[in-house]
């Protein structure tokens, strides 16, 4: 390298004239066909290869997160295709920036929380559930007497509980992954009832943050890893958009119910 210019450092793609390789491999030989997209993802987040367990559980995340129904997110990727049909780039983007705390965020979110209330005890985790209820229900109360939204429980619609908390669960159990996130998360479960007075089941979102934490994806990259998996699911939803439309039908009817409010400029207007 030339000493009268500075380099710019990377350990992910560098392509020559001949030659492309990714992570010090050749992408061509080493990975295309040997691979899968998963893996490949996990690899390049963390610059690590996933022991089979990971990839297994890394996976799983991404298929439990793909698509959820026509949540904000898809309902705004079909509108925009609906007035730009012409840049599908648009579609997908408009369904990606709707990642936020109350969808698609509450992984990051949870697994963050989840990251504090254990670096309290400093390694020093609990050995049973004993003490793992006993350190959710304090980083709970803590959250709560801050003002704060205790991430991972509650759901709009699976009031019975999130049929995918159970099956994360477990698989992780089988993988060799369960750690002290997911069983902190667990612990949040059982235990906040009783602390917050109502029922409130864990949800998959948070149970997908648990997962990503305790196969040390590093946090900042949780939403991250989200939006990776539903990039997949906003592309269902725009190729189903052009079979069977819909949004077309959406804006007809917002547009048909909209009623003028009169401006109050007194105090505020009542509808």
């Amino acid at each position: 390298m030339s000493s009268n210019h500075e380099g710019y450092p990377t350990s992910l793609g560098v392509s020559t004239v001949d030659t492309i390789s990714l992570m010090g491999r050749d992408l061509s030989a080493d990975l295309i066909g040997k691979v899968d997209f998963g893996d490949l993802a996990y690899q390049l987040i963390t610059l690590r290869e996933p022991t089979a367990g990971q990839a297994a559980m890394f996976n799983a995340v991404l298929v439990a997160l793909a698509d959820h129904g026509f949540t904000p997110t898809a309902i705004a990727a079909r509108l925009t295709w609906l007035s730009a049909p012409d840049a599908i780039q648009g579609a997908l983007a408009a369904g990606l920036l709707g990642g936020g705390s109350r969808f698609l965020g509450v992984s990051e979110d949870t697994g963050t929380f989840l990251a504090d209330a254990l670096a309290v005890v400093d390694g020093q985790v609990p050995t049973d559930d004993i003490g793992w209820d006993a350190l959710a229900t304090s980083a709970i109360q803590q959250r709560r007497k801050a003002g704060g939204f205790v991430p991972g429980l509650g759901h709009h619609l699976h009031k019975n509980g999130d049929p995918r908390v159970a099956r994360l669960l477990a698989l992780a159990q089988e993988h060799g992954t369960y750690g002290p996130h997911l069983a902190l998360f667990a612990a949040m479960g059982r235990v906040a009832p009783d602390v917050l007075g109502k029922r409130l089941p864990l949800n998959g979102a948070g149970a997908c943050g648990a997962v990503l934490a305790d196969l040390d994806v590093p946090l900042p990259m949780l939403r991250g890893v989200v939006l990776l998996a539903r990039c997949a699911g906003l592309l269902g939803q725009l190729a189903e958009e052009m079979r069977t439309p819909i949004a077309s039908r959406i804006f007809t009817q917002v547009e048909a119910a909209a009623e003028y409010l009169p401006i109050d400029h007194d105090g505020p207007t009542q509808a």
